[in-house]
């Protein structure tokens, strides 16, 4: 175990080394000044010239990257741009806003996706396994964007029920907190139910056909018996690895959703950064995006060892 997880720690370094290499120059071959767009279309050479200077981009580009690590090592994040604000506070403010749109998108998804993922392997060929992989590719085909434009026309629009988007404290109205928060989540609950449902059945299905679960029936056990003891716990470390991996990119990834909804957090926030070419904070925003993918497919991984002795010993 403590082998696993050590091995797991140097890929988590290097990960994030590449991952800090990518952005940082990648985003700089990009067309845009940020100097320039902080002081507006028609600066003079000189003012440009010195906040050049100031934000530190007349020097070499390795330079910058190893004043950035150094930084970076001693916990500074570096500072906007845009307005001086720092990184860390910034990231600090927005996170706990994509951390819980997270968390509810995927129990929502869990509470879709797990009962009928169950429902549609053991009534195979069924009509509810029918029905239930029918609406799985939709949620699985239907793009983000889509889904959630229908429920914004849907509940917003026509039935005048939930704000369109927004986003409301829960100190200043619960129930506009409430309010804010059903559609996003609907919108990633959907789309990852799909996900966790397509997995979930085709892993309990190859399960279902091996040998182990026909010597357990023929011993007497009852259907549900079997299901729950063997079926399911063999198909747990694959649920585990799926239900952990959208996790991560719900976190780091959840731009659509909430640009579509005006939702204030990590994903808005790296848009907003990207168009004003705002550099420190695309790299913190995207540095810590990696770092919560990495984290949480650790703990996956470790959680699946426990789960699974044979993996254990395979490794």
């Amino acid at each position: 175990m403590l082998k696993i997880f050590l091995k797991k720690i140097i890929e988590l370094i290097l990960v994030l080394f590449f991952v800090s290499l990518t952005v940082f120059f990648v985003f700089r071959m990009l067309p845009g000044d940020p100097a320039q767009m902080r002081l507006g279309l028609s600066p003079t050479p000189e003012a440009l010239t010195a906040l050049r200077m100031q934000m530190g981009l007349d020097k070499p580009l390795i330079v910058q990257y190893v004043k950035w690590i150094s930084n970076l090592l001693h916990g500074d994040l570096g500072n906007s741009m845009i307005d001086g604000t720092a990184v860390s506070k910034m990231l600090m403010e927005k996170i706990p806003k994509t951390f819980e749109l997270a968390v509810y998108g995927t129990i929502m998804s869990i509470l879709i996706a797990v009962p009928t993922g169950v429902l549609a392997a053991i009534k195979k060929k069924s009509w509810i396994d029918r029905f239930s992989r029918g609406i799985a590719l939709f949620g699985f085909s239907i793009p983000t964007y889509w889904l959630a434009i229908l429920l914004m026309l849907l509940f917003s629009n026509w039935m005048h029920w939930l704000p369109a988007g927004g986003y409301v404290s829960i100190n200043e109205s619960f129930t506009g907190h409430i309010k804010t928060l059903i559609l996003p989540v609907l919108t990633v609950g959907i789309i990852n139910a799909a996900q966790i449902f397509r997995f979930l059945r085709s892993g309990m299905l190859e399960v279902i056909n091996q040998d182990f679960i026909r010597t357990a029936r023929a011993k007497g056990l009852s259907k549900w018996m079997v299901i729950g003891k063997h079926v399911a716990r063999n198909t747990l470390p694959s649920l585990i690895t799926i239900i952990a991996l959208n996790f991560s990119l719900l976190l780091s990834g959840m731009v659509v959703t909430e640009q579509i909804f005006a939702w204030p957090g990590l994903g808005w926030l790296t848009i907003q950064s990207i168009l004003s070419r705002d550099y420190d904070v695309v790299q913190g925003a995207v540095l810590i995006s990696a770092v919560i993918i990495v984290v949480i497919n650790l703990i996956a991984d470790l959680m699946i060892v426990l789960f699974d002795p044979r993996i254990r010993h395979t490794r």
